[in-house]
């Protein structure tokens, strides 16, 4: 779920936060949420809540198959000749081509950025946390035996509670939520009431929400209200 950045527009026909405009959570006061909402929570056990690692089974399972495979095939050969036998004849022309064709042919090029593309790949896996649709909550403080517990939500999970929220609303016609890791972007539509109430109204209960939902890393809210289209 990705988060679009809107410009406040003039006139009662559109009316939006921006990022910077989001309502201060209940545990902080207004002139520090800005900060608040840039650094990282610390738990009761004075750690820092950071993102879930993904396990990738599924490209750690093929590198590992594919360099079994490959290991084995060359293992095989070396065996092979030492024992007496000729090389298979895919290392001999393998062998025969790594010697004769210059450095700037294509199918040389093109192999060397597949591998360095390939190698790149499983780099970022290695040291990326992966899991972007799990948000990191806070640990509980004073309470025993949870110190080794993790929680995360769903970033579907936390959009579908927050529309559920903006649609409390009165005036307030259809809400859409896009969660994001560091940004919330609530877009609805105004049937009735004034702009700028109804704009104000959503911030401060998508605020009070964002604040229930108990994230280690408290969102930027940007809220953004508009009038039906006319048919």
């Amino acid at each position: 779920m990705s988060a679009h950045t809107s410009r406040q527009s003039t006139g009662d026909s559109d009316l939006a936060s921006g990022p910077d405009q989001a309502a201060p959570s209940a545990d902080t006061t207004p002139g520090a949420a800005g900060d608040a909402t840039n650094r990282k929570v610390i738990d009761g056990s004075g750690r820092s809540a950071h993102r879930f690692w993904s396990s990738r089974r599924v490209p750690a399972a093929l590198a590992a198959l594919l360099s079994a495979v490959a290991v084995g095939f060359l293992l095989y050969d070396v065996i092979a000749v030492r024992a007496g036998r000729d090389a298979m004849r895919w290392r001999r022309r393998l062998a025969e081509e790594l010697a004769t064709r210059p450095l700037d042919d294509v199918w040389m090029i093109v192999g060397a950025a597949v591998a360095m593309a390939l190698g790149l790949w499983l780099f970022l896996l290695a040291v990326t946390p992966g899991l972007r649709r799990l948000l990191p909550m806070r640990q509980p403080s004073g309470v025993s035996g949870t110190e080794d517990v993790r929680a995360g939500l769903d970033r579907r999970a936390a959009a579908l509670v927050l529309r559920d929220r903006a649609m409390r609303v009165s005036g307030v016609q259809s809400a859409q939520v896009d969660v994001g890791r560091r940004k919330v972007e609530a877009r609805a539509r105004a049937h009735f009431r004034d702009l700028e109430e109804v704009r104000a109204d959503l911030d401060a209960e998508l605020g009070e929400a964002l604040a229930s939902l108990g994230l280690a890393r408290q969102p930027k809210l940007a809220v953004r209200v508009r009038r039906p289209k006319k048919g």
